[in-house]
């Protein structure tokens, strides 16, 4: 992005202000009646947006995408500056994620930087910061969102517990249960991906475009179907 002469990133800081003047009075009354709650929706949606922009490899969608999720990230923070008793705005946002990164990052911004680290020396240190710093939390598992879909989770609870060395913790069904039985296997598949260093949700995505592929091209045409 070029600089423009009234200071760097002009579009930023135009999106910044026109989200203030759809908010403020006068301006929109949707925008203005939104709260915290009632964008999750939209931010969850567009985040499935962008992986399936960039899973497909449309950049024209990558880039329309990415600025549907920037317009979440622009829209709760404008919110947040409303907040009676912790408000926040897009500054503060930026500069918390900002600090954060620092000093995640001590081998690129500390005063004994290394670069010479591989990736996965590097993730290892991140989490035993990120670990250093949560000190609230008394899990591995602690910090997951409930909310997640139920795929995306067991990775996420899988990997944790692979960190932790305590990948081989059974899932023990209800033998009784189809449905327990079925989750048990569910997340044996979970465990044979992450142990292949395949991203089971990215591969179930992936194999359900490949069905709605197959599926529209075996449809019949459009008036034969409506007929």
């Amino acid at each position: 992005m070029t600089a423009a002469a009234d200071g760097p990133y002009p579009h930023l800081r135009d999106l910044v202000a026109v989200m203030d003047r759809l908010r403020s009075p006068g301006g929109c009354p949707w925008d203005a009646e939104q709260t915290a709650e009632s964008l999750v929706a939209y931010a969850v949606e567009e985040v499935y947006e962008v992986a399936e922009a960039v899973e497909t490899g449309d950049r024209g969608h990558l880039r329309e995408e990415l600025g549907d999720l920037l317009l979440q990230v622009v829209f709760q923070a404008r919110v947040a500056q409303e907040h009676a008793t912790e408000p926040f705005d897009i500054e503060d946002v930026a500069a918390g994620i900002a600090a954060k990164l620092r000093r995640r990052h001590p081998h690129v911004f500390g005063p004994d930087a290394d670069a010479g680290l591989d990736p996965a020396e590097v993730h290892r240190r991140w989490e035993q910061i990120k670990a250093a710093e949560k000190t609230e939390r008394t899990s591995v598992l602690d910090g997951i969102p409930v909310g997640m879909p139920g795929l995306a989770r067991a990775q996420k609870v899988v990997a944790r517990a692979r960190r932790a060395g305590l990948d081989g913790v059974p899932a023990v069904p209800d033998a009784a249960d189809p449905a327990a039985r079925l989750g048990a296997q569910l997340l044996d598949l979970v465990r044979s991906a992450a142990g292949a260093g395949i991203d089971a949700e990215a591969a179930l995505r992936a194999a359900v475009r490949d069905l709605e592929a197959r599926v529209r091209a075996a449809e019949p045409s459009g008036a034969e179907a409506s007929g």
